[in-house]
């Protein structure tokens, strides 16, 4: 999708990996990148695709998933406005190693590989805010892969409604921005213990579920529950 250089530069302006830049060297971003919308469901790229670039998350929401031999997914994660995906293949010249799919309308920058690193090239502050980007979504994975590993699905959920909590201000009335369908796939379980697991929570009076409201009735034993891993 074209857009006028100088409105590709405003978005780039306001994304947290490229905050900061100097405006010449957001415009030679603007120069390079496109805006390129996907309705929901489809799929931005598949593994094993040629990394040829990257994307940035203007609007709407992506999932990252993986597909095992006998065809069950499991989503590694997922990114909303501001948050820059596929940018690990591009580095290393190398094939997706996961699928990308919209899992609603979005709105997408994508910065095509050659053009990018020329730009790093010339720019080596770039290469710095990308690497704090990497580091960042390694502690994710190295989380997610024990949680995966070592926790069984009630740990699993406290520690991402802990999660949803600390990136809501430690709020403690919460509200799933994904479905639970997707949010099984996120745990590595399935729906109906999902479920399962959200009425147990329920009648020991961790939380307070309807729908995707969850509000968190006993922080500590949610803590506790998490930081344990065990079953309820």
């Amino acid at each position: 999708m074209a857009a006028p250089e100088a409105k590709l530069t405003r978005i780039i302006r306001d994304i947290p990996m490229f905050e900061g830049l100097p405006q010449r060297q957001s415009e030679e971003l603007a120069q390079i990148a496109r805006i390129d919308a996907f309705e929901k469901g489809s799929v931005i790229f598949s593994e094993g695709d040629p990394g040829i670039g990257f994307y940035v998350l203007i609007e709407g929401r992506v999932k990252i998933y993986k597909i095992s031999w006998d065809g069950k997914e499991q989503i590694l994660h997922i990114f909303g406005p501001g948050e820059p995906f596929g940018e690990v293949p591009v580095f290393a010249g190398q094939r997706f190693p996961a699928h990308a799919e919209a899992i609603e309308k979005s709105l997408l920058l994508f910065f095509p590989r050659e053009a990018f690193i020329a730009c790093i090239r010339r720019n080596p502050d770039l290469a710095l805010d990308m690497l704090a980007v990497l580091a960042k979504r390694l502690r994710v994975f190295t989380v997610l892969i024990e949680d995966l590993s070592l926790k069984e699905v009630p740990g699993r959920l406290a520690a991402y409604l802990l999660y949803l909590s600390t990136r809501n201000q430690r709020s403690l009335d919460l509200e799933l921005d994904i479905s639970k369908s997707q949010l099984a796939a996120l745990l590595g379980t399935i729906p109906e213990t999902l479920s399962r697991i959200l009425g147990r929570m329920s009648k020991r009076g961790l939380i307070l579920s309807d729908g995707p409201r969850i509000q968190i009735l006993d922080l500590t034993a949610l803590q506790q529950l998490a930081e344990s891993g065990t079953g309820l």
